[in-house]
Formats: structure tokens, sequence, C-alpha cells
């Protein structure tokens, strides 16, 4: 029983390890080139729209979900994170957003896969992906360095009627 243990926390812990790995790996920048103006982004895989309800992402070669969202009326390829509290955007991005960055106060904190990181509590006025549109979205702003892409997470799909994985597609419903 206590060798099953050990055998079933050592998977998580190695786990641990590689998950953030294949993060960093996938939104295609190292920690070095972080603040460097990022030349091209992943490419969405395809997504459908199902009237104006619904929109249905199919998982990219690795698996995750990434779609082409609409924040604060700016084009942004996101990537579709449940493990995420709220959308995660890097002061960057937060700029192209219309958001005063140097206003923010970097008071909070966000838990990375590099760590712990300063970071500022927004609200987005409006997040859209094909027919879904939601207004006063909540966010956090992280610096350039510790997140090199878009994260959609629960603060957008928590205010959704549905989402599942079904056959290899994420289902989002508003």
């Amino acid at each position: 029983m206590i060798t099953r243990l050990l055998a079933f926390a050592g998977g998580l812990a190695a786990l641990a390890l590689v998950v953030p790995e294949l993060a960093s790996n996938y939104l295609g920048r190292s920690e070095d080139t972080a603040a460097a103006p990022r030349t091209s982004s992943p490419t969405p895989a395809m997504a459908s729209y199902a009237g104006s309800k619904g929109v249905v992402l199919e998982a990219d070669r690795s698996g995750h979900f990434v779609g082409t969202f609409r924040i604060n009326g700016r084009s942004e390829t996101g990537l579709v994170d449940t493990g995420a509290s709220v959308i995660a955007i890097n002061s960057s991005a937060a700029r192209r957003f219309g958001i005063a960055v140097g206003s923010l106060s970097f008071k909070g904190r966000a838990q990375t896969a590099n760590g712990v990181v300063e970071a500022a509590r927004v609200r987005l006025d409006r997040v859209e992906i094909g027919g879904i549109s939601l207004r006063d979205v909540d966010a956090m702003v992280l610096p350039d360095k510790a997140l090199s892409g878009t994260l959609v997470g629960m603060s957008f799909l928590s205010r959704l009627s549905s989402y599942r994985v079904e056959n290899g597609a994420l289902h989002l419903v508003k």
C-alpha cells in the first residue's frame, strides 16, 4: 500500500515538472526571449462556430485548445486553461488592449510554472470568441518575463452556460 502511494506521489511530482515545460515550449518562447516582441503567434486550431451561442475549438497537435479571441476589440491568440483562475495576460498584451500598465498596482501574486510573480488585477471591457461575447471579465496582468502568451481561464469559462471536451474538441456555449 505504501509503495503504491509513493509511486503515485512520485508520478504526480514528475508530472508537475513536465507540464510547465510543455506549456513553455507550446507558448513558443524561452525565458530569455520573453521580453522580445513576438513576430509570430501559435496558429490557433480550427474553430467552428455553432451559431451565435457556441464555439468549437479543435485540439492542436499537443492536445491544447487555442483560439483567436477579441479582447477589448483587439485580436489575440489565447490558450484555454481551466487551471487558471482568471484570464492571464502579459504587460505587452495589456498595452495592446488599451490598459495603462504604468498606473497598475502590481501588489497581487500569481502562481506560475516558474514560481510566484507579481500581478495586477484588471477588468477587461469585453472578451469575445465567435458569437460569444462577455463584458467586464476579470484578468491579471503579469510581467512579460512571467508569461509569454495569453491564458483564457475560469473568469471567462465560468460565465458560459457550459464548456466540455468531446471527441478532441472543446465546446463553448454561451
